[in-house]
């Protein structure tokens, strides 16, 4: 039986246990997170933010996690859609250099907003993050350079599958499942580096 590249990442994440994580690498999930918050935070009253936030609240559902820096709340995914063009405003979330991945920004929104709902711990979130910035930067060395050079944001398109992944981890999703998830991602992926420097 041949087993697929995404079916492969699926389990990986699935088997992968968050006592394995080193304290080195917990110690750079913790750093990141930090890093995240704070540029999700520092950019709440952007106006990019601002029109952001006003044009979900038409359509949100109910309020269940937290905008960073504000006391609006908004349903899950939009939450995770505020806080992560917050985080990325003004481009000093951390990057992952080979790639120019920032690897936080897709992954950290969604892990925070789902831990808001669900019982988490702080090992089971960071875990998920590792787990999530890992899937994205192994698509993003398998694409890189040529799918940056042609004119795609690759944070947005790798990043997808990594914000697939952690969301997935937290939720207890199985293999078949997560592989369902991570091509969900893929036709959902989209972002041109066009964009830069825009309220995009």
């Amino acid at each position: 039986m041949i087993i697929s590249q995404s079916r492969q990442l699926a389990e990986f994440v699935v088997n992968s246990q968050p006592e394995t994580l080193t304290d080195a690498v917990l110690h750079e999930a913790k750093r990141s997170f930090m890093n995240w918050l704070g540029v999700a935070i520092g950019a709440i009253r952007h106006p990019t933010v601002e029109i952001a936030l006003a044009t979900v609240k038409e359509t949100a559902g109910s309020p269940a996690a937290a905008v960073l820096g504000r006391s609006d709340r908004l349903d899950i995914l939009n939450a995770a859609f505020v806080n992560g063009i917050s985080s990325h405003v003004f481009d000093f979330d951390d990057t992952h250099l080979r790639t120019i991945i920032h690897p936080s920004g897709p992954v950290a929104p969604a892990v925070l907003a789902i831990a808001e709902v669900q019982q988490v711990s702080g090992l089971e979130l960071l875990h998920a993050i590792v787990l999530g910035v890992e899937i994205e930067c192994r698509i993003g060395n398998a694409i890189y350079p040529s799918h940056y050079d042609v004119g795609w944001h690759i944070t947005g398109t790798a990043g997808a599958f990594g914000s697939a992944a952690a969301s997935a981890r937290l939720l207890g999703l199985d293999a078949g499942r997560l592989t369902r998830a991570m091509g969900i991602a893929a036709s959902q992926a989209g972002g041109t580096r066009e964009m830069f420097g825009t309220m995009t």
